[in-house]
């Protein structure tokens, strides 16, 4: 889906909380109007910055706060578990006006993981920070911390026994919402600079130091003002050996591509043939966005300047909510 393009002094946010959603059998009406309100919620506390005049950086550092702290969402609060019952939890950040990026990796403490990337973007000298090192850091930068009850979730604590259970029978794991889920922005603000953030808990019983795309610059976060900014989600390793966003900016650099033809040729002609399953945010520098998947479907939304809050989940059109 791409939106319409925006004009100079306008602007366009687009989210998702992750590729490979609950089956449709499975959700109820009362779930999905919960993620539907969740979507809502971050998509106005980017806007609201949007609005306002403020940074892409901020919108969607905003946005992806916003779905941390919701726990129906596979990053901060409601964060996945590794195979031996811990969460690591990765995220990043990136500015398209100069390229700048923060990120870590297989932490656990931080209220918002998204801030923690940021903190390492803007109050060091390096661009990913991983484990206790990067633990120390945040605590350095006085950044919120919580006890691990806070993460806790009973729904993600299950996922985790059954995913094991399923694993030790033998049996095929169909369900695409314990393979893979993140949370992540893109925005475009007025003065026409871009930015995006990633944050996610990473798969279902991965295992103990698994990073995936997300903190990887390139694979499954990129900014860069004259081409696009990107949010993945999906089956990291494979976002990650085919370079996933930075692939779209290229062909868009490059080819001359379109952002709309770019990220579906890469999304659905290159990373599903390849086992890839998941999808994209993305928003390029005219604000046109665009949100394929090649999956199930992905819970995703997008706000323009008209304040319009639209939001999707399976494959279908998305939804107008009207403005909070």
């Amino acid at each position: 889906m791409t939106g319409s393009t925006t004009s100079d002094n306008d602007f366009a946010l687009a989210i998702h909380g992750g590729a490979g959603t609950i089956l449709r059998s499975k959700m109820t009406p009362e779930r999905e109007a919960a993620y539907h309100a969740g979507l809502r919620r971050a998509l106005d506390a980017g806007r609201t910055v949007l609005a306002d005049g403020g940074a892409a950086l901020d919108a969607v550092s905003a946005a992806v706060m916003a779905l941390e702290d919701e726990p129906l969402f596979n990053a901060g609060r409601g964060a996945v578990y590794t195979s031996a019952g811990k969460q690591e939890m990765d995220a990043a950040v990136m500015d398209g006006r100069d390229r700048s990026a923060g990120a870590v990796a297989g932490i656990c403490g931080p209220r918002n993981p998204v801030l923690a990337a940021r903190a390492v973007m803007e109050h060091s000298g390096h661009v990913i920070l991983i484990g206790e090192s990067a633990m120390e850091f945040c605590r350095k930068q006085g950044l919120a911390f919580e006890e691990p009850s806070y993460f806790f979730t009973e729904q993600r604590w299950n996922a985790l026994q059954e995913t094991l259970a399923m694993r030790n029978s033998g049996a095929d794991d169909q369900d695409e919402s314990r393979k893979h889920g993140t949370v992540g922005a893109v925005a475009r603000d007025r003065h026409g600079n871009l930015a995006a953030a990633t944050s996610t808990g990473g798969m279902t019983a991965k295992a103990p130091g698994r990073v995936g795309d997300s903190p990887v610059i390139g694979a499954g976060t990129w900014a860069d003002n004259e081409t696009c900014a990107i949010s993945a989600t999906g089956h990291g390793e494979i976002f990650i050996r085919y370079a996933a966003a930075h692939e779209i900016a290229s062909r868009m650099r490059y080819a001359g591509q379109s952002l709309e033809k770019a990220s579906h040729a890469v999304v659905i002609d290159m990373l599903a043939p390849a086992g890839g399953s998941g999808g994209i945010v993305a928003v390029d520098h005219a604000g046109n966005v665009s949100l394929p998947f090649n999956c199930s479907g992905m819970y995703r939304g997008m706000v323009k300047g008209d304040g319009r809050l639209l939001t999707a989940i399976y494959d279908e059109p998305l939804v107008d909510f009207g403005r909070i």
